[in-house]
């Protein structure tokens, strides 16, 4: 990734959607060459110079402190994910060329025997572990039952933002799927700029702009976003309709990884019709992990 470019694209993106009212800032009028905030409203905010930060905004990210990272974040409104995503973009710029090679925890592919035993005894809930690229790594038996339409006869491994976006059957599967797209490709924009060497995610972000136009055109809005928590709703072909609550967690002892537990409200229907799910994994013939 072209970080230098990545920070221009960004703080672009980020002004363009600010107005002078929005900051409380005086609207004079007149014609405004590009939308939002100009470069010299955003340094005013932030406490430094209009020099200083059309430098920043044209990559040059040379010695920027945390003080100006938090200048310009505060002017442009960032969010949390959007500041960690400046602070990763500018962290990547001033280590300058390309660090050695080293193992990259965001290519972690397969989890650790113990951990595997632990997802499986999590067997009331569905549980899905996956790493910064959205690649599958490991589930439990209902977890697996619950994603059958991506895990089954996918390429491995199965990745989510693929399946979202080349699998038409997603579409279904997803029942607010325009929202799912832009959620999954502002997740893994915030793990570009973790992962700026990446090689598999910047292969993967290619294929997805060569053959989605949607994934495409939401790449460019650059947004990122952090996943934690919030509501899936999905039609499950078995089982139908389901909502259900997620909570997501870093894993300490495999760093890289993040795993996602699944549940429904008691009593609810898709609490019921979890019941029936995990009663249809039980006579699934078990795949390997």
């Amino acid at each position: 990734m072209d970080t230098a470019a990545a920070i221009t694209e960004f703080l672009t993106t980020r002004r363009a959607k600010l107005t002078p009212a929005h900051v409380g800032l005086p609207d004079f009028g007149g014609r405004r060459r590009v939308p939002g905030l100009r470069r010299e409203e955003v340094a005013l905010m932030a406490g430094m110079s209009a020099e200083y930060y059309k430098r920043l905004e044209r990559g040059n990210a040379t010695g920027v402190s945390e003080a100006v990272i938090d200048g310009v974040s505060r002017a442009l409104r960032l969010d949390e994910a959007e500041h960690a995503h400046l602070n990763d973009l500018i962290r990547s710029a001033n280590a300058g060329a390309r660090p050695p090679q080293r193992r990259n925890v965001s290519r972690k592919s397969q989890v650790t025997e113990g951990l595997q035993q632990t997802i499986d005894a999590m067997s009331t809930v569905p549980v899905y572990v996956q790493n910064g690229r959205l690649d599958a790594v490991a589930t439990n038996r209902l977890g697996r039952a619950l994603f059958s339409e991506m895990l089954d006869g996918a390429q491995q491994p199965a990745n989510a933002a693929r399946f979202l976006f080349l699998e038409s059957r997603a579409q279904t599967f997803y029942r607010e799927w325009e929202a799912q797209t832009r959620q999954i490709v502002a997740v893994l924009r915030a793990e570009a700029g973790r992962s700026p060497y990446d090689r598999q995610l910047s292969d993967l972000v290619g294929e997805l702009s060569t053959r989605s136009d949607l994934f495409r055109k939401l790449w460019g809005a650059h947004d990122v976003r952090e996943h934690r928590t919030g509501l899936k709703s999905v039609h499950h072909p078995v089982v139908g309709d389901l909502d259900l609550t997620f909570q997501a967690m870093d894993l300490a002892s495999d760093r890289g990884l993040q795993m996602i537990v699944f549940s429904a409200e008691p009593g609810s229907t898709t609490h019921e019709r979890m019941q029936l799910l995990a009663n249809w994994a039980e006579t699934r013939t078990p795949l390997p992990h």
